[in-house]
């Protein structure tokens, strides 16, 4: 019995319960490093199905060993966001968290509620169809990465020292493309590196109405907005990808009042490490020439947050886990993936073991529905084809190292 004859009819015997645990779960969001009652069912479920189970990092991984053969380590992100859901039904997140001590709406808007349940119903397949592979399974469930902090807070507290060492590690990501039912992979950078840098640039406050007493830090910090626009257009070649945006700026809380500081917050974004620390560089150039240029009274304070790394998928791992995708769900539903600007510390786990991986996409929308973006407050991917598709991708990928008689 080949794989494409077992493993669909296999996902359907957890579909009803796997179903209502996507429903939970999506109504029952945490936010980043806060995952308690999220990482508590994930063992739980983990612990039944006959894994190995250890929690540390602020995430849990269940270990299954089935035998001599490949190590395969499949990971799936369990946080949700800040944000206050759109959508009218029957399992809406309600529920509130908090965020740099204020309450906040709280939403699985970017589809890790989906990750969560396809990985514990891949799981729950290979952990009752053991005649089917030989090796072991490791399932990891990571908290934090919409902060960036999920990956390296794993690896801190021993992720290599408390778990098998993988051959090759996995990823997937629910996403608006493609039509959900199908799966998107390919080799090379597929998800952007990212830094996201803080800049505060210091004035001398005056009235409004006597502005040739002040520094103004508003003035400065537009002008730093404006030349930052440079970066891209003029020092990265036109063959290369490169993002900097200017995400928020704050001053001042009055009209007739010019502060003494003001607060920049820029992310920045490339397929190459070189191009990302080539514009990092720029950045903290500008921002100090126009300080100058200002007469600003203190050197400004540049400091960079939330770093991920590149996502640059193994060609052979991603061959491997393409074929195996191709046997369970069939040539036409296993597409090219197109690189993404958005960014993932997935990439972070495999790392630290020094081990290939492969990451894909699997779609959330069936055909004819408008697509909503992650992170839109009305992202809610359609229940199915969606969750049988992700489980089916994650069993095809470890089944392609894993398999036997196939």
């Amino acid at each position: 019995m080949t794989a494409v004859d077992w493993v669909m009819p296999a996902i359907g015997e957890v579909t009803d319960w796997q179903e209502a645990l996507y429903r939970d779960i999506h109504q029952h969001p945490e936010l980043s490093m806060q995952e308690v009652r999220t990482r508590g069912i994930v063992a739980d479920h983990l612990r039944q199905q006959g894994f190995a189970v250890d929690e540390f990092g602020g995430g849990v991984v269940g270990v299954l060993a089935n035998g001599e053969g490949p190590t395969v380590l499949f990971r799936a992100d369990m946080d949700a966001l800040p944000v206050l859901e759109a959508e009218r039904f029957d399992y809406r997140s309600t529920d509130t968290g908090t965020l740099a001590g204020e309450t906040v709406p709280v939403m699985h808007a970017c589809g890790h509620d989906m990750h969560v349940a396809s990985a514990i119903g891949a799981a729950a397949v290979l952990a009752a169809h053991r005649d089917r592979w030989r090796g072991t399974y490791i399932a990891l469930f990571q908290p934090g990465e919409e902060v960036a902090a999920g990956a390296r807070s794993m690896v801190a507290a021993g992720l290599v020292d408390r778990v098998p060492r993988p051959d090759v590690a996995l990823g997937q990501h629910v996403l608006a493309t493609p039509v959900s039912g199908s799966v998107a992979i390919a080799d090379g950078p597929v998800l952007s590196t990212a830094v996201s840098i803080r800049v505060t640039v210091h004035g001398h406050g005056s009235h409004g109405s006597m502005p040739h007493l002040s520094v103004d830090p508003v003035v400065l910090a537009a002008a730093i907005v404006t030349r930052l626009q440079t970066v891209v257009a003029r020092e990265i070649a036109p063959d290369q990808f490169g993002v900097v945006t200017a995400g928020s700026l704050r001053a001042g809380a009055s009209a007739n009042i010019i502060p003494d500081d003001a607060t920049l917050l820029l992310n920045l974004r490339a397929y190459d490490q070189g191009v990302l620390e080539q514009m990092q560089a720029a950045v903290e150039r500008i921002v100090r020439a126009e300080c100058a240029a200002a007469r600003s009274p203190r050197d400004p304070l540049v400091e960079t947050y939330d770093p991920y790394p590149l996502t640059d998928n193994d060609p052979a791992a991603v061959a491997r886990v393409r074929a195996g995708m191709v046997a369970v769900l069939g040539q036409d539903r296993v597409l090219q993936m197109q690189p993404a600007t958005a960014s993932e510390d997935f990439s972070t786990l495999p790392d630290a073991f020094g081990v290939p991986y492969a990451y894909w996409g699997f779609g959330g929308f069936v055909e004819g529905r408008p697509t909503v973006a992650n992170h839109n407050p009305g992202f809610l991917p359609d229940l199915q084809p969606t969750l049988t598709t992700g489980t089916a991708a994650a069993v095809a990928g470890a089944l392609a190292w894993l398999g036997v008689g196939d």
